[in-house]
């Protein structure tokens, strides 16, 4: 199959709602009452979506030589290698037993970049935030915001019930697996299989500026000691924190070698910037790797660095250069909450929360 030359990037290729505003300012408060309700519960403030951490891993970026030119964009322009920060979690505001499975979360922060930066991104990092789906569960921030206000209402309280609901779930969802049927807002809710996340491979699901192109990015393990726990599932039953002591044990003696990888927009009407809910067809649109991530064996729960990363810094997809500007309306609709959030940590822990490199 012949593939189409990629979307070139103006600024058109986004179609700003009137209404936006509006539903940033609800989203603001509806992540409020979840921060403010976990913070009283538990006297910690924590992150309003992707709140409980697996792992917190340290290793480099080396991004690929000879590229060509479609793909040797923004951060991914020449070839060098940068300090990295992984962040291993879970989807949900509040601090759950892992009894209740939800979708894995991969946060990204790459250190040491260099280029003209987006509106108010401090520092010198490049930031991706994936997770192990290829779609997102809303296709605007209005539909969002609807399901998030749900959420918010049950954020800390009934934990036996979320757990009875959860098994339930995975076995509803598995069921549909099995005919081919993927549900995202099943494994919103609950229903995600409870897998090992140091062998899923994760995706940004929003489309981002990729320097004169458009494109989305995910990351995928190639080391044989992380694709062996593809599809592991973890039994957590009666283990509040299963998944980072199974992390914990697998990072102390094994290498993880991640590929990053590109996926060119080539139709706008098949790939689209403004819906997140369309896959990408990769027969069309194939991802393709820029570079490669290494991580040697460590204590994927070290303090100093849980303390570092976990608490000190922020990860958010508007901190990085205007070279990978996030598009669409999901994403417009993630700068000012992801700021907010961080802003509560930092007020109500007494915290600073700072980019490395950058003193508060």
């Amino acid at each position: 199959m012949t593939l189409q030359a990629p979307v070139r990037y103006s600024p058109d290729v986004e179609q700003v709602k009137a209404d936006e505003g509006v539903t940033i300012d609800q989203l603001n408060q509806t992540f409020d009452q979840i921060l403010q309700t976990v913070a009283e519960d538990s006297g910690h403030a924590v992150r309003s979506v992707h709140a409980k951490s697996h792992g917190i891993l340290e290793g480099e970026l080396r991004i690929d030589g000879g590229l060509p030119a479609e793909l040797a964009q923004g951060l991914f322009a020449r070839p060098g290698t940068h300090r990295v920060y992984m962040r291993l979690s879970t989807n949900a505001g509040d601090i759950l037993p892992d009894a209740v499975s939800l979708p894995r979360g991969l946060a990204l922060k790459v250190l040491d970049v260099q280029g003209e930066r987006l509106a108010g991104a401090e520092g010198a990092t490049q930031n991706f935030i994936m997770v192990n789906g290829k779609v997102f569960q809303a296709p605007s921030a209005e539909k969002f915001l609807g399901s998030l206000k749900l959420l918010a209402g049950t954020t800390d309280r009934a934990e036996g019930l979320k757990i009875a609901a959860s098994t339930v779930l995975r076995g509803v969802n598995k069921a549909l697996q099995a005919v081919g049927v993927e549900s995202t807002t099943l494994a919103s809710l609950g229903g995600a299989p409870n897998v090992d996340p140091l062998g899923e491979t994760y995706y940004s699901v929003t489309p981002f500026r990729y320097g004169d192109y458009i494109a989305k990015f995910s990351v995928a393990p190639v080391a044989p000691a992380l694709t062996a726990l593809t599809g592991n599932e973890i039994d957590a039953s009666g283990r509040p924190n299963a998944i980072r002591e199974t992390v914990q044990s697998e990072m102390r003696g094994i290498e993880g070698v991640w590929e990053f990888r590109v996926q060119l927009c080539r139709d706008l009407e098949r790939q689209p910037v403004e819906d997140p809910t369309v896959e990408w067809n990769e027969a069309e649109a194939p991802f393709q790797r820029v570079g490669l991530i290494t991580v040697g064996p460590q204590d994927s729960w070290d303090p100093s660095r849980v303390q570092a990363v976990d608490e000190e810094m922020r990860f958010s997809i508007w901190t990085g250069l205007a070279a990978h500007q996030p598009l669409g309306n999901i994403n417009r609709a993630r700068n000012a909450p992801y700021k907010h959030s961080a802003e509560f940590r930092q007020r109500f822990n007494g915290c600073p929360i700072h980019e490395p490199g950058v003193e508060r």
